[in-house]
Parts: C-alpha cells; structure tokens; sequence
C-alpha cells in the first residue's frame, strides 16, 4: 500500500482576476470616492442593475459575435444568461422600461464591476470595474462636451493634467461622409471603421497586412491611411463636402469650444483614425490616451442615438463613456500617483487599559468612540501596556488613548499621537463630551 500523502489543491485566483487585500482595497475604494465624487459634482445620479443578464441584452447590442466574449451559462429553467461585459445594455433597458417619466436629460453613472471572456494582458483582464457616464434624451453638443468634461475633470483631479493624457476626438459622420465621396458605399463602411479602429494598435507594415487581409484593395489602403493621416480640423475643413459632413464639422469644431469654456481644452486632439470598433456608435466618438501612447485606451465612448430604440424603447439620442480601472490604475502606478496605503484604513484611536482594573472602562471607551463615529480598537488580550501599544502600531492606528491608574483615580486619560510621539493628560469628562476635538473626528 502506498503511503504518499494526496496533494494539496493549488488554489489560486482564476486567471484574469484579481485578490484585493486591504492595501489594495484601500486604493480601489480611493478610486471609486473620486468617480463617485467627480460625477456627483457634475450633476450625475448613480444606479445599478443585475450582475447578469438574458444573453440576448447582449447580442441585440452587439451581434452573435459577443457570445464568444462572455462567460455565459444556462439556468435551471434552461434561460441563456450571461455575466456582464458592460453595463450600456443594463443602462438602455432600464431606461426604455420608464422613459416617459424620466426627466430629461438624464444623467447616470454607475461604477459596475464586469466580466469579459478575452485573453488576459497589460491593462486588459477578465474581471474589472468600470465607471460609466452618460447623458440621454439630448441631441445637443453640450452633452457630448459635459461627457468628455466630467471625464476629464476626474483625470485633473487625480493628477493627470493634460501634459500626461489627451483625448482624441473625431467623428464617424465625417468619416462616412469622406468614404462616400471617394465612391465607398455606405454598406461597407463599418468594414472600413473596424480596421481604422486597429491604426493604433499595430505597427504600419502589421496595419497594412491587416487592412489587405480583410479583403481590401491597395487602393483601399491607400484611402484609408490619407483620412488617417488627415492631421487636425483645419485640415478636414478643406477635405467636407457634403452638408451633413459640413454639419457634423461645425458639431466638432462646437465641442472643441465647450471644453475651451470649460476648462478642459488643452486636453483635446483631433485624430482622424479614432472611431471606435463598435457599430451602436452614430456621430462623435472619443478615447483618452496617455501622451506617451505606452497603454491601451484609458477610457472611450461617443454618440449612441439609437441604442434605445433597440430595447422597445423611443427614439432618443444619447452619449457616454466607460473607463475601466485596469488601465488607469497602471498608468496611475507608473506616475507614482497612487496613494499611499500604508495606516489607510487603520483605526483612528487604539484604546490601551495601562491598568487591569480598567478593562470594562475600555471597552465602554471603545463602544462610546464607535458610536460617535470615530473608527476605534482595542486589544483581545490582557496584557503589557508596551504590547498594546505594538499591536496599535501594527494596526496602523494614528492616536492612542491610554486608561490607567490616573484614569480611576483622577479621571485622567493619556492622548498619544503615534505619529509624532506627543502626548498630553485629557479629563475623562471632557474628552467623552467631544472626543473628536482631541483625536479627530
């Protein structure tokens, strides 16, 4: 008989997940007080909705193709459902169910977490959050400006001036309408978008393979890559000739104001190979790149005047963006501009009894401080005022307050901050009263 012992199971994370230890948790969740902070302040309400959905929510949005991307599963009542890639459908259908008794225009944000079934890389994984902002029942520029602004107020906020990042505008309307002059039929431009969408990410000999391996002539080609290289708006001006070219010109060059009024305008670039891959997308679309064009997209959308219909819904035009925290949390960490996590989310106060006759004191000092809202500790175990003070120390807690001889006698309790090392005798009466005047509140 053998005796070899069975082996352990190797668990670990699946792949394209990630484990969030309280360091990291503490990152993550300064992530998302900022989306939820920035969207607040620009007028946006927050929803939610299921964490999967009927497989069908998916592929009216984008095609049979999405069933390969997804992780989806049969329920017990055989029903095709799917794990979330996005939250847009979610958003569409929601929306179609009450719009009539929705005010417009509405402006929601969500900060979903998702799921995608694709190979995991730098910046891309197979589970992630992603903030979402969009602006529904407005045909106006102005809604398509206070989407790139709200975006790009958050980049400001968290350190990435324009000097880091640009987002790059165009529109696919412009686009079509240069398509249509060279003679291509509408019919086949969205073919024409999705190589255009593969510019950035290949290098020009591996571009060009591609283009002709997707059944595209030299010629081909050769009109692609002249609109691609079409270097800013004054250079298209000369290029529209049509009237809804001419108009949707006039829509960029209005956006382009909007972000100059507010603020914002130095971030904005036109780049005539942005078009987003996706076919909802129905006029001006945008993504947001770092200067040094090192990552992938940290964040893109556009114009989606149709989506709503697609869910039973009225006709109502639409804009927004999402922006995954892959990315962005790379980028973050390559700048150094991440927070620092260390005693993030220790305790504010660690409550020490110096005394053994002052443990129910303590615990009393601890329950009174929670429910006062101030985040206090204390240690499970009786013992030396010197290993209390180490667990405090290991816990991150930034004060403590000591209970001893003096607190039972005198009612007098010590205030030490752990940072500095001061430290000064508070009466007990006093501090209950107000204890965030002395550890902060």
């Amino acid at each position: 008989m053998s005796d070899t012992k069975p082996r352990k199971a190797d668990f670990q994370a699946p792949r394209g997940t990630r484990d969030f230890y309280p360091e990291h948790m503490a990152r993550l969740n300064w992530l998302f007080d900022h989306w939820r902070q920035v969207s607040r302040r620009h007028g946006f309400e927050e929803y939610e909705g299921p964490l999967y959905e009927h497989l069908e929510l998916y592929t009216v949005k984008s095609g049979e193709g999405i069933v390969s991307e997804l992780f989806s599963f049969q329920d017990r009542g055989e029903r095709d459902l799917a794990i979330r890639p996005e939250i847009t459908p979610t958003l569409a259908r929601m929306i179609a169910a009450k719009a009539a008794a929705l005010p417009r225009p509405i402006k929601w944000f969500s900060m979903p977490r998702a799921c995608r079934a694709e190979r995991p890389q730098r910046g891309r994984l197979r589970e992630f959050f992603q903030w979402n902002v969009d602006v529904l029942g407005s045909e106006s520029v102005l809604a398509d400006a206070e989407c790139i602004f709200v975006m790009l107020d958050f980049l400001r906020t968290v350190g990435l001036g324009p000097d880091l990042v640009e987002v790059q505008v165009n529109s696919r309307t412009i686009v079509g309408a240069l398509l249509e002059q060279e003679g291509v039929s509408p019919d086949r431009h969205e073919r024409v978008f999705t190589v255009m969408d593969r510019y950035q990410k290949l290098e020009p000999d591996a571009f060009r393979e591609f283009v002709l391996s997707q059944g595209f002539t030299d010629v081909d080609f050769d009109l692609i890559t002249r609109i691609i290289r079409i270097p800013d708006l004054e250079a298209m001006k000369d290029l529209v000739k049509s009237d809804p070219a001419k108009c949707e010109f006039d829509r960029l060059n209005e956006l382009k104001g909007y972000l100059d009024h507010f603020g914002v305008g130095d971030y904005f670039r036109y780049r005539a190979d942005v078009v987003r891959g996706l076919a909802y997308y129905t006029g001006i679309v945008f993504e947001v790149f770092d200067r040094g064009s090192k990552l992938r997209a940290i964040a893109g959308g556009g114009r989606y005047d149709n989506l709503i219909r697609l869910f039973n819904g009225p006709d109502m035009p639409a804009v927004g963006f999402g922006m995954g925290d892959p990315v962005l949390m790379e980028l973050l960490a390559d700048l150094k501009l991440l927070p620092e996590t260390d005693g993030a989310q220790g305790p504010q106060v660690f409550v020490i009894d110096a005394d053994a006759e002052m443990f129910q004191t303590a615990l009393e000092m601890v329950g009174r401080l929670r429910m006062r809202g101030i985040a206090a500790e204390m240690s499970y175990k009786r013992q030396a005022v010197g290993k209390q003070f180490k667990q405090a120390a290991s816990r991150c807690a930034r004060t403590a307050v000591v209970l001893g001889r003096e607190t039972r006698e005198q009612k007098l309790l010590t205030i030490k901050n752990l940072d500095d090392g001061t430290q000064s005798q508070v009466d007990l009466e006093k501090f209950l009263e107000d204890p965030a005047a002395f550890v902060g509140g």
